[in-house]
């Protein structure tokens, strides 16, 4: 009787062996390191969701098959509370496991990756979620840049407000580096459209909850509309704060802030009217938006929004990169792969991508939106890649957007 439990007990350690053995083997390790807990920790649980319900999605299909062989993703998610430093720490203890890519949402994160991801010997993509523009100038091999820019954004809200017949805006725009961005690129396009800025009162959106005081000088210079955002919760208390004081005129939100994610914080929905800012998800006019989105908002119980849907497809368009490129470890064939992940397409996906900008942006669709009578208005779909009327016909021709897509080229 010793002998035989010893002898199970050895096959149990050979089988356990050999299983771990066979599933290492059989997966792909991706990485998420960004802010998972601190004052960022909602907008980095929604980039994280994206990527993994993606991983849950693609591996129910069976993963990516290489060579007759199949393989499965493992996503691991670690915190970084925005400091760049640990952002490193846990990009590298990810890399030393095998992790083939590191997702990251913040640029101050992903401009400190950057200088480490084509090491030699310890290569990964570095898969970037932020719209700032300066995040494909800074040169990198193995770089994707997700979203689109947030020029495109901006120039698309300021045309939408411009047509309100708004002309005076004041600007209370979240303090740091990339809302510093934001204001300049406001700024300069709402004066060349021929709008004027009254003030610009910028706010520490993260740290700040009481915006009084910069409301009332704000409100002073009496504006048609406020450019505002950073974070929605804290937008959202910036409306409510304007409206009890009496502001009666527009927002326009930078593409963090998210007007359906302030009203599920508001009690009085129509404190939004009159609300320029990146669509809701259940508006996207797509047929694979609908279902996506009851599955997210299952799954995590919250509302939706456009880094889970952009992040999403990032990691789809990875597993894609994977399969072309034929080779599971591979970081540089994969990269060199992504041109054929794509096009993504709306009636597979929540929305599409058509490919990837020489200097490394995905090319996804931004959507520019406006409440209305407490109602959100049918989105503007917009390309902003195609160079020529050529190209963007050959966008429309593929597309399966239900809605008109607009050519903007900024």
């Amino acid at each position: 009787m010793k002998h035989l439990k010893g002898l199970m007990f050895l096959v149990a350690v050979v089988t356990v062996f050999l299983w771990t053995g066979i599933g290492s083997a059989d997966e792909i390790l991706i990485g998420y390191t960004g802010p998972l807990s601190g004052p960022a920790a909602e907008y980095g649980r929604d980039c994280a969701n994206g990527v993994e319900m993606a991983v849950q999605d693609i591996n129910a299909a069976g993963g990516v098959k290489l060579n007759g062989k199949s393989y499965l993703f493992k996503l691991e998610k670690m915190d970084d509370r925005v400091d760049p430093t640990q952002a490193l720490n846990n990009a590298r203890r990810m890399q030393a496991k095998g992790a083939i890519a590191v997702f990251n949402p913040v640029f101050t994160c992903i401009a400190a990756l950057k200088k480490v991801n084509e090491e030699k010997g310890a290569e990964f993509i570095l898969m970037g979620y932020t719209s700032t523009p300066k995040a494909t100038e800074i040169a990198n091999t193995l770089h994707i840049s997700i979203p689109p820019p947030f020029t495109v954004y901006n120039s698309a809200f300021l045309d939408m407000a411009w047509k309100q017949g708004w002309r005076k805006a004041a600007m209370l725009i979240t303090l740091g580096a990339y809302g510093d961005e934001n204001r300049v690129d406001f700024k300069q396009y709402w004066e060349k459209l021929g709008g004027t800025i009254t003030i610009d009162k910028p706010a520490n959106y993260y740290t700040e909850t009481d915006f009084s005081s910069q409301l009332t000088a704000v409100l002073s210079t009496n504006p048609d509309v406020i450019f505002a955002g950073g974070p929605s919760a804290t937008t959202a208390l910036v409306v409510e704060q304007a409206r009890n004081m009496g502001f009666k005129g527009g927002f326009v939100f930078i593409d963090q802030a998210r007007a359906d994610y302030c009203a599920s914080i508001l009690k009085d929905k129509k404190l939004l009217d009159k609300t320029i800012s990146v669509a809701a998800v259940d508006t996207i006019p797509f047929a694979g938006a609908s279902a996506f989105n009851k599955r997210y908002m299952n799954t995590y119980k919250r509302i939706n929004n456009m880094e889970a849907v952009q992040n999403y497809m990032a990691m789809q368009a990875l597993a894609k990169a994977i399969a072309a490129a034929k080779k599971a470890g591979d970081v540089v064939a994969i990269r060199a792969a992504f041109p054929k992940a794509f096009p993504l397409i709306g009636n597979q996906f929540p929305t599409e991508a058509h490919g990837i900008t020489q200097d490394g942006r995905m090319m996804i669709f931004p959507y520019a939106q406006m409440v209305k009578d407490g109602k959100p208005t049918a989105p503007e779909v917009y390309a902003w890649w195609p160079k020529t009327d050529k190209e963007f016909q050959q966008v429309k021709k593929v597309s399966k957007s239900t809605s008109p897509l607009i050519w903007k080229t900024r």
